[in-house]
């Protein structure tokens, strides 16, 4: 990513997403990110970040901080944005992780959020911006609004806001920004040193990533020009394709396989449903914008006679739970891409059809579709749709759960293929014995198609991993499924549930998942064994590191080594995400903690190590006001979910005062 934008001329990258965390399932906003674990989220936005600005492009996380639903998240005039109301503990455990993992990484810039955060705008929460993130994480580079974000003019310059960005500025009392701020200085509102700051923070990262000297100009300004005349400039690399087919073949997820139905061998006839599977009936530049949606709220719609009787997409419909401009390649919002070209299922399957001489039957306009008797298997695509601008009305819908239904009550080997932009339920068709098959393709993009085409046929071994849990139902996730959305003048959203977020929730609350976070199967099976721990100590209650980009420098210490073998005791060649969690004492549930990913051939047998950090066994001491790591026991559990984790041991800790 970092290459193509530097190519086009591009100097910050708004990107990578890690807030939202993904606390509400129905979140619109969560596919942009990683995953609802904050650990998980922490090393991807890292690497992310590392990434990107190896290329010289700036790297710009948003959104800070607690910025967890779009319901309300913009003042209007008949409300405030929403508040997001939580503790000390809960800031620091959960939202502040994986910013300290991205600062860490170097980030040149950080988004502030639209929402408020205990009653205070995010833009200008001078307890997050200067306490949390400028001297608690050691924060070098600069804070920028989002758009329209900048509610409180001058004063969000002493607070900690380094640059605002277009439209807003005069929402709250008719102040700004801009020349405002030279005012303010002269009449010693706001002091010239906060200037000469916010001006180091902004061209610190400009020539550390040496942009001042040679980066390309960019092809064009706004977004109003794209469609006017202006240079061609092709950033895509042929060296990056096979990367970017990797990355759609792993973001697959398998997770039911019965009847040997995959992968497939050699059939003679398959059988295609859904909506999903072929190409969008319109693509183009401004397609995900266009659809992104800015109202809040949703449209009922009888789906059976809307593809009865409608062939072409309106916008009326954007709302939908589900995404009607063919298969889903990514989502709405200003996060969406639109790749040059791309490969839908059904084009994909069709190719490979022709070149075995396979014959392919397909409907993807009824609601009851008949099926060929003699099919050797049939497959439904469905999506879950989601977007910038509203959160999602469901985590399932009607029309795609029946047609499912409908084609396996005639197909002894239906296989389930959803595009899916979040969380997506399975009930209540995965239980029907004829479903044989369910795959999460989530949001391939470019190489969709052939992505599923080799995953069906083989070539390729699924070994995605669910990065967040799958409840049996909607009611499962209790307060963390839906948006507050009271009709009130000051919203309020409290975080009551404190860091048990996803998984950790389903545990504390003893809620048996449909499939849990981390799961995932594939077409060869692993063992692990020799779970070996090796403890440093003694170790000090606090940290006593100086603050570096990250937080205190000895927060990151490794304390404790985990080392097992894994080993391929299948047919084929596969990879598996050996899952490292720990549990605090006197916590009701584990986190994860570590991840490492081995591929391995058919009997090989690699070691596997992983560091705890003393970060990694802290608990944030709210009086203190700083990590502190207990004495004690605290429990590691190694497997390749947060269910199923055969190796467990212990990492103790101790002092002279215990």
């Amino acid at each position: 990513m970092g290459a193509e934008y530097r190519k086009k001329g591009v100097n910050v990258q708004l990107g990578p997403v890690i807030g939202p965390l993904g606390r509400l399932v129905r979140g619109g906003r969560n596919w942009e990110g990683f995953s609802p674990d904050a650990y998980l989220a922490g090393v991807l936005g890292g690497a992310s970040v590392e990434g990107i600005q190896s290329q010289g492009v700036q790297a710009c996380v948003k959104h800070f901080i607690a910025n967890e639903q779009e319901t309300y998240r913009i003042a209007s005039e008949e409300n405030w944005s929403v508040s997001s109301n939580l503790d000390d503990a809960t800031m620091h455990e959960a939202y502040l992780w994986p910013f300290s993992n991205v600062v860490k990484a170097g980030a040149s810039t950080i988004m502030c959020s639209y929402q408020r955060i205990n009653n205070s705008f995010a833009c200008s929460n001078s307890k997050v911006l200067n306490g949390l993130l400028k001297s608690e994480l050691g924060f070098q580079g600069f804070v920028v609004t989002d758009w329209s974000a900048a509610f409180a003019g001058v004063a969000a310059a002493p607070a900690g806001l380094d640059m605002a960005m277009p439209d807003g500025t005069q929402i709250m009392r008719g102040q700004s920004w801009g020349p405002f701020l030279v005012e303010a200085v002269r009449n010693g509102s706001v002091a010239e040193a906060r200037i000469d700051d916010m001006v180091t923070r902004i061209l610190t990262p400009w020539f550390h990533l040496n942009q001042d000297s040679i980066f390309p100009h960019p092809g064009f300004g706004k977004l109003s020009s794209v469609t006017t005349p202006h240079p061609r400039i092709d950033a895509r690399d042929p060296l990056s394709r096979p990367i970017l087919f990797q990355g759609a073949v792993e973001g697959h997820v398998l997770v039911k396989n019965t009847k040997s139905t995959l992968p497939l061998t050699s059939p003679r006839l398959l059988s295609l449903y859904g909506y999903s599977a072929k190409s969008p009936d319109f693509f183009g530049p401004l397609t995900g914008f266009e659809a992104k949606g800015w109202l809040y709220g949703t449209e009922p719609i009888n789906f059976a006679e809307f593809y009865a009787n409608v062939f072409t997409l309106s916008k009326n419909y954007t709302r939908s739970p589900i995404g009607l401009n063919g298969t889903m390649i990514g989502a709405g919002g200003s996060g969406s891409v639109t790749p040059a070209v791309f490969t839908s299922p059904f084009e994909s399957l069709k190719a490979r059809a022709a070149r075995d001489d396979v014959a392919i039957f397909y409907d993807f306009v009824s609601a009851e579709p008949a099926v060929d008797p003699v099919s050797d298997a049939c497959i439904v695509f469905g999506n879950a749709w989601s977007s910038e601008g509203y959160d999602r009305p469901g985590l399932s819908d009607e029309y795609t759960d029946s047609l499912i239904l409908a084609v396996a009550s005639q197909c002894e080997k239906t296989i389930v293929v959803l595009h899916n932009a979040g969380i997506r339920l399975a009930d209540p068709f995965i239980t029907h014995p004829n479903v044989t098959a369910v795959i999460y393709a989530h949001l391939p993009g470019r190489d969709s198609g052939d992505a599923l085409v080799s995953i069906l046929y083989g070539e390729s071994n699924p070994s995605g991993k669910l990065p967040y849990t799958i409840a049996k139902t909607s009611s499962d996730y209790g307060t963390l499924l839906n948006p507050d959305d009271a009709n009130v003048e000051f919203p309020q959203s409290d975080f009551v549930e404190g860091i048990y977020l996803d998984y950790k929730h389903f545990e504390k609350h003893n809620i048996t998942p449909r499939f849990e976070f981390g799961f995932g199967l594939g077409y060869t099976s692993f063992s692990m064994s020799d779970l070996d721990i090796q403890s440093h100590g003694p170790l000090s209650a606090y940290p006593v590191g100086a603050v570096v980009s990250g937080g205190q420098a000895d927060l990151w210490d490794a304390v404790a080594r985990v080392t097992l073998k894994v080993g391929n005791s299948g047919p084929v060649a596969g990879a598996e995400v050996v899952q490292l969690y720990v549990y605090m004492p006197g916590e009701p549930a584990k986190q994860l903690r570590g991840f490492e990913k081995v591929m391995l051939q058919p009997g090989e047998v690699q070691s596997v190590s992983m560091e705890l950090m003393r970060r990694d066994l802290s608990r944030w001491d709210t009086g203190a006001q700083k990590w502190r790591l207990d004495c004690g026991s605290f429990g590691v559990l190694v497997g390749n979910s947060s269910l199923n984790l055969p190796l467990q041991g212990s990492v103790e800790v101790w002092r002279d005062e215990c």
